[in-house]
């Protein structure tokens, strides 16, 4: 159908029919596109899956329109097995044993390269390392960003983000005392919200030299600008991040709608496009001018800091050479969106589940109360990563919940040929992709209580080999996330610091709410919150 749409669309070729006949070359271009299809793909058939899927990309689109694209596929998987056709050469593979095969280290195949599809709805400022589909300049820019983000150089900023963490604590303490009942001792808050409020001041923070201020101020609104002139840069980051994320990943399904997405009849793309694309200029503004204020600083405070934008503006590649401002503002751009929502959509669902699972709950903060001193408030990752019961909880969480439940697509490429996975023959141009939710919700591999959030399973007497190989929570392979240990730190610090200084209970009823288009988020999560008395005999608490 996409080139056909394009000539259609064309005034000249407007011209050159008559009123009657346009829409009967339009329809007669769609048939015959979509018999193309089938006739090209007939390898795939054989595939179950959805009907129409043999012949366009229109189920897949509609799913991630509505928002609930993994569950669809899961349900998909349940019905038919381990491989399901999701477009005419798009193919879902659940199997824990062909993950290698198709995102591995050396043999795994590439994001798209040959043509313009799923990625570049995503383009931003230019391209980013996790945007470039070119191997060569993927490698080159994950050389330079991944020093940024090793142990080593996350244990000098460690500092930053303790201190966002610890205006968090300051924040929940200011409205439990000003409430009005204070034999209550709790209070209402919206977790969803100031978990964001506490991801992107970490990440700007640690990318921009300073915070949002989401956290002081208890709201989302960025102000920044880009001189000491020039006026302030002023929107709502979460709710830009949300359209640019909605549209993207819908539109990425059929990238050559992109420039014709405002005139379509769903106000979803209408309105979503303009607000995405004024949610990427405005967030692009705010990177270019955390980058210009950085390079008027001197050298020496430069160094002094030592933060990720301090890192990407000094790191060279194997060439010698520095990052261009364009490419070291389309990175910067590209850290605040992936490190930000990822980490607030986990953190507030690990929330969420312990607090909803009394068990879970208690046996936490008993392992967190003997591990961590009174006297600390905030503890440090090298203290909190060694209890053992926070690591099964926190591995638990990003299990269930799964934040990045869809499978990302990889192409078979020209120089692998055919391919067998699932006993299956792929050829060249073939998609393929590995479904996170449904492999960390497969009742096969986790067991009957699948859907129950089990910390005890992660006990290494208890695991098995495939519920290791199947947990990819942060993909595998050389395009797996690059903030791996970042986000790490921020939930293991995030999750020992409230559950150990506060009691949380949610408030509201029924199954925390979840709509995924890019990412699997929460929509809200209301809970009561109270501080906890750590100087009371274990005996007491539980009296």
């Amino acid at each position: 159908m996409e080139p056909f749409l394009a000539i259609w669309t064309h005034r000249r070729n407007m011209t050159r029919f008559g009123h009657w006949h346009v829409p009967a070359f339009f329809l007669g271009s769609v048939m015959v596109d979509y018999v193309l299809r089938y006739l090209r793909w007939r390898h795939l058939h054989d595939i179950p899956g959805p009907w129409i899927a043999r012949f366009s990309r229109g189920w897949l689109q509609s799913q991630v329109r509505c928002g609930h694209r993994s569950l669809a596929i899961h349900d998909l998987h349940s019905k038919y097995g381990k491989i399901v056709r999701l477009a005419p050469n798009y193919t879902s593979v659940a199997d824990e044993s062909e993950i290698q095969a198709i995102y591995g280290h050396g043999n795994g195949f590439p994001k798209r390269i040959y043509d313009s599809d799923f990625y570049d709805a995503f383009l931003d400022i230019d391209w980013s390392v996790f945007t470039t589909r070119n191997p060569a300049e993927h490698t080159r820019k994950r050389r330079i960003v991944s020093h940024a983000f090793n142990a080593s150089s996350l244990a000098r900023v460690e500092q930053y983000a303790h201190r966002n963490m610890e205006l968090l604590v300051k924040q929940w303490q200011r409205m439990i005392d000003s409430q009005e009942d204070p034999n209550n001792g709790y209070v209402t808050v919206d977790a969803r919200a100031w978990c964001n409020y506490l991801t992107f001041d970490i990440i700007s923070d640690l990318v921009f030299g300073a915070p949002f201020g989401m956290l002081e101020k208890g709201d989302d609104t960025v102000s920044m600008r880009g001189a000491p002139d020039d006026p302030d840069i002023s929107i709502s980051a979460v709710e830009a991040l949300n359209h640019l994320g909605n549209v993207s990943a819908t539109l990425g399904i059929y990238p050559i709608l992109v420039p014709y997405a405002k005139w379509l009849p769903d106000p979803f793309f209408r309105h979503g496009t303009e607000a995405g694309r004024e949610a990427i200029a405005n967030l692009a503004d705010i990177a270019a001018s955390a980058v210009n204020r950085r390079r008027r600083m001197k050298v020496t405070m430069t160094e002094k800091r030592e933060d990720l934008l301090a890192h990407l503006i000094e790191a060279t590649d194997q060439t010698g050479a520095r990052l261009g401002h364009r490419e070291l503002t389309s990175e910067t751009f590209a850290l605040i969106v992936a490190g930000s929502d990822t980490s607030s959509s986990t953190l507030c669902a690990l929330v969420y589940w312990v607090a909803s699972t009394p068990r879970v709950l208690s046996k936490l903060q008993a392992a967190l109360d003997e591990a961590i001193p009174a006297e600390i408030e905030v503890p440090h990752l090298a203290t909190v990563k060694k209890i053992t019961y926070l690591q099964w909880v926190i591995w638990e969480a990003l299990r269930i919940h799964s934040t990045f439940g869809q499978g990302l697509p990889r192409e078979v490429p020209q120089e692998r040929g055919p391919v067998e996975i699932c006993g299956h023959t792929f050829y060249p141009g073939d998609i393929l992709s590995i479904p996170g939710y449904t492999m960390h919700h497969s009742v096969d591999i986790w067991g009957l209580d699948v859907e129950a959030f089990v910390p005890e399973r992660w006990d290494p007497c208890c695991l098995t080999q495939r519920q290791k190989e199947s947990f990819i929570p942060f993909s595998e392979g050389p395009r797996a996330c690059i903030g791996r240990d970042l986000a790490e730190m921020e939930l293991f610090v995030g999750c020992a610091t409230l559950f150990r200084l506060f009691d949380i209970r949610v408030e509201q009823k029924g199954p925390l709410e979840v709509r995924e288009r890019w990412l699997r988020k929460p929509v809200s999560l209301r809970v009561e919150i109270k501080r906890r008395y750590l100087d009371t005999l274990p005996c007491e608490r539980e009296a």
